[in-house]
Order: structure tokens, then C-alpha cells, then sequence
């Protein structure tokens, strides 16, 4: 069945085409053509229609928190709710728990990809093998060091699911384990590492790929020590952003976006809060709360964010991003990563046809798609 979806703006992933018409097939872009040019449309959308969205960070949503009793209805309401908020496919993101916890939300998302759950992307292991210096919200009674059951544990892991991107600190593991898990198909991402420039170097050379949350949980930047920050400010390796203007200063997201033209993409790092009206929650026994756009510990440590990606997508371009960079950065470039970029990201012949409706603002009005 062909189907025709016009509208006032389309961003195919690449440039923007005013008063055009997606003509999509059996689920795939087939064409996109000026609107005069078209079948009469089956939908017409005032505003913009652009790639869908992908959250490769999320803690929870839909008043679920990803945890070790989190089982396959759990994972399937936190990516609805997700997909009402304007992400076509989240990861998942369990943060530093024990072993035990780990295994089962690993044997949870390989049920849930069997089952090929709406919006399920695969999982990011966020923990448990950090350092304790810069451990932010996580647990320091669960930190700790990667072992051999841990690693045989994550290799497996990687088979099992459809991506998985696992957040380590250099100091935790041996260059010889991240090259193992890289050889295995892991993601693995540095962060919350209070490691040298050095460190953080040996650790991409090792394998890592990308760093987790830029900025947050991680050495800084110092003109005699680079840090976490200046390895990646100076590399080539891809970096997740809270664009919320809370976890990071709207100054030191526009030095991070000059310095790296490519390669920083947008994360929500939500909790549970997402999609509801909840003021509270409990973090593994701690309190979190929810007030004016801020979640923290009731120490007043932040524990995650209180965000959206169309909100991220907004905030970066109030800084001066084109909006063609803002968009990739929350579809091209993490549909990339997780090696999703035949299928996400764009709006040409052959890509799923999924995509947003945004307002003038960059809100999200609807989807289509998914």
C-alpha cells in the first residue's frame, strides 16, 4: 500500500525541502517530491516532518526505572512512553547495580529483542565498573572492578541483543578487556572516570568508541591536564550531551559543540519522571526529586535529567546550532553509533519510513510510522 504524507517542511536527514510530500511503501520511504508534483496526500502536516528520534540513555520512563526486577512489560511501557515523548527507540539504561541485577535485566532485554518489542533498541549498562571518585548518583558500595565473570558476562551479552553500550572507567578495567568487549560487539563508552588523558587515550585505542554524558562525571579539562573532556574535545570518538542546561553550562556546551563538528550527539539521561507528574521517586533506596526542570539526590546531587530529546534538540539550537546539526544529533548520529544508519536517521528511498511532526518550536506534535 502507498501512502502520502505532505507537509509545510521535511528534513530528510540531510537538507530541508518546503511544501513536500513523503511517499512511503510497504513501510519504507519510497520518494519524496514537491507537493504540487504528489499523489493527493493521506495526511497533510503543518510544521515540519523530520527522522525519528533515538535515546540511546534512558533510565526510565512511563513511571518505570530500569532495575533488576525489571522484566519484558516493564521495558515495554518505559519504550511507549518514550515514543509518546518523541524517541522511535530508546536503550534502556540500568545504572551501577550488583551482578545479579545485571544479569537479569541482560536476560530481560534478549526477551524483549526476541520479542521484538516497539522501540527497543538493546540495552546501556551504565556500571557498575567505574570509579568511585566520580560516581555521581551511583551507588559506591556497588562500584567496582571488571572481573573475568563480568566480562564473559557482557560478551554474551552482546550477542544476545540487538546493541549494547556499556559505560566503564579506564581505571576500572585493562585495555585488554575493553578490546575484548569492542572484539565481542560491545559499545563501550568512557565515563564517570576521574582518568588522565593518557588513561582516556589508552582506553580508545583499546576499543572504546564514544564517552558517556560529556562534561558530567568525568575529569575536566585543564591546560596541563586534558582529562576525560580533552581527550574527547580533541578526538574523534563519539560523546553523548545533556542538553538541558542544567547538567551542563550553556557556554561549555557551545565550546564542546565548536570544537567537535561531528560526532556529539543528544541523550536524555531521564528517570522514571518521564511522561508523568510524579515529584518523587526512589533511586536504590535514595530519594530523588523532581523540581523546577531538576532532579537530584536529596543531598542535592543530580540524578539524571529532566528532559526530552525535541526539549534537547530546542535547547541547542537557542545556542546557535543549525537546526540540520541539532536534528543528526538526535537521529543520524546515534542511529550510527549503534549501527541502526541504514534504517534511522533519514528520510531517503529505502530508510523505515518513521518520523516526527514538530512544530515551529521544535515540539513534538505526533509521528508517524512507528
Amino acid at each position: 500500500m502507498v501512502q502520502v504524507f505532505s507537509a509545510s517542511r521535511i528534513f530528510d536527514g540531510t537538507e530541508f525541502h518546503d511544501d513536500h510530500a513523503l511517499i512511503v511503501e510497504a513501510g519504507r520511504v519510497s520518494g519524496l517530491m514537491p507537493r504540487a508534483e504528489a499523489p493527493a496526500a493521506d495526511q497533510h502536516f503543518d510544521g515540519l516532518l523530520v527522522p525519528a528520534f533515538l535515546d540511546l540513555q534512558v533510565n526510565g520512563g512511563g513511571g518505570v526505572l530500569v532495575s533488576g526486577t525489571t522484566g519484558v512489560a516493564e521495558l515495554r511501557q518505559l519504550c511507549a512512553a518514550h515514543q509518546g515523548l518523541g524517541s522511535v527507540g530508546v536503550m534502556p539504561t540500568l545504572i551501577t547495580d550488583t551482578a545479579e541485577a545485571t544479569a537479569a535485566v541482560i536476560a530481560a532485554g534478549a526477551e524483549a529483542a526476541r520479542q521484538q518489542v516497539p522501540g527497543f533498541l538493546g540495552l546501556h549498562l551504565e556500571g557498575p565498573h567505574l570509579d568511585p571518585r566520580r560516581k555521581g548518583a551511583h551507588d559506591p558500595a556497588l562500584v567496582r572492578k571488571m572481573e573475568a565473570g563480568d566480562l564473559a558476562r557482557l560478551c554474551a551479552a552482546a550477542k544476545a541483543l540487538p546493541a549494547l553500550i556499556v559505560t566503564l572507567a579506564p581505571e576500572a578495567v585493562s585495555p585488554e578487556q575493553i578490546a575484548a568487549l569492542t572484539a565481542a560487539g560491545v559499545i563501550v563508552s568512557l565515563g564517570h572516570s576521574d582518568c588522565s588523558y593518557e588513561q582516556a587515550e589508552a582506553g580508545f585505542r583499546a576499543g572504546a568508541r564514544m564517552a558517556t554524558h560529556l562534561y558530567n562525571a568525568m575529569s575536566q579539562m585543564g591546560h596541563r591536564s586534558p582529562g576525560l573532556v580533552g581527550a574527547v574535545l580533541s578526538g574523534s570518538c563519539a560523546a553523548g550531551l545533556i542538553a538541558d542546561g542544567v547538567h551542563v553550562h550553556p557556554a561549555a556546551m557551545q565550546a564542546a559543540l565548536a570544537a567537535r563538528r561531528e560526532g556529539i550527539f543528544l541523550v536524555s539521561d531521564c528517570m522514571a519522571f518521564a511522561g508523568t507528574d510524579a515529584t518523587e521517586m526512589l533511586l536504590n533506596g535514595r530519594m530523588v526529586l523532581r523540581h523546577d526542570g531538576r532532579l537530584t539526590l536529596e543531598d542535592g546531587t543530580l540524578a539524571g535529567a529532566d528532559l526530552t530529546l525535541p526539549e534537547a534538540v530546542a535547547n541547542v539550537t537557542r545556542l546557535g546550532v543549525p537546526p540540520d546539526r541539532a536534528l543528526r544529533m538526535a537521529s543520524a548520529i546515534p542511529a550510527g553509533l549503534i549501527g541502526r544508519g541504514a534504517e534511522y536517521g533519514h528520510l531517503t528511498q529505502g530508510a523505515r519510513a518513521v518520523a516526527l511532526h514538530l512544530d515551529a518550536q521544535l515540539r513534538c506534535q505526533g509521528r508517524i510510522g512507528f
